[in-house]
């Protein structure tokens, strides 16, 4: 890295130590040529996760939708705001851990009402009814007799 003062292209770590975030690294350097401090940071680069939606359009990964959806599914549900935050923060970790770029929101889908369904049993059945668009009173059957036969 280039000295900010000089130009110069070497430099010496004086000091370093996580930011208050945990988030990066803030580094003191000492230029080698003009003896000049400076500060550099270090961090993740995050690469932005893209949603792959149904109709093949690309949208960025979104926390709130999945938060939204599940405030929805819950509602008036035995359910509480922490279960709700555990469930967004658990899909979450999954699809940041996976070093996938784009992921199918089909397979975010499935993520939730997995998780869903070992929470509430009812709100799971909500969510599944809209986000697998049931258009009959069949397949929200269907649905509810592989809920049971699955306990």
């Amino acid at each position: 890295m280039k000295c900010p003062y000089c130009g110069y292209g070497e430099s010496k770590v004086v000091d370093s130590r996580a930011t208050d975030d945990k988030m990066a690294i803030r580094r003191r350097r000492e230029c080698l040529k003009c003896n000049k401090r400076y500060t550099t940071y270090e961090k993740i680069e995050n690469v932005p996760l893209l949603v792959i939606k149904k109709n093949m359009s690309r949208e960025y990964f979104d926390r709130t939708k999945i938060l939204n959806g599940l405030m929805k599914a819950c509602q008036k549900r035995p359910v509480s705001r922490k279960q709700i935050e555990e469930i967004a923060d658990e899909v979450e970790k999954k699809i940041s851990n996976s070093v996938l770029t784009e992921i199918n929101s089909s397979d975010i889908g499935e993520m939730i009402m997995e998780s869903l369904k070992k929470v509430d049993e009812v709100s799971y059945v909500r969510f599944a009814s809209v986000y697998r668009q049931f258009k009959d009173i069949n397949t929200f059957m269907e649905e509810i007799k592989n809920l049971i036969s699955n306990r």
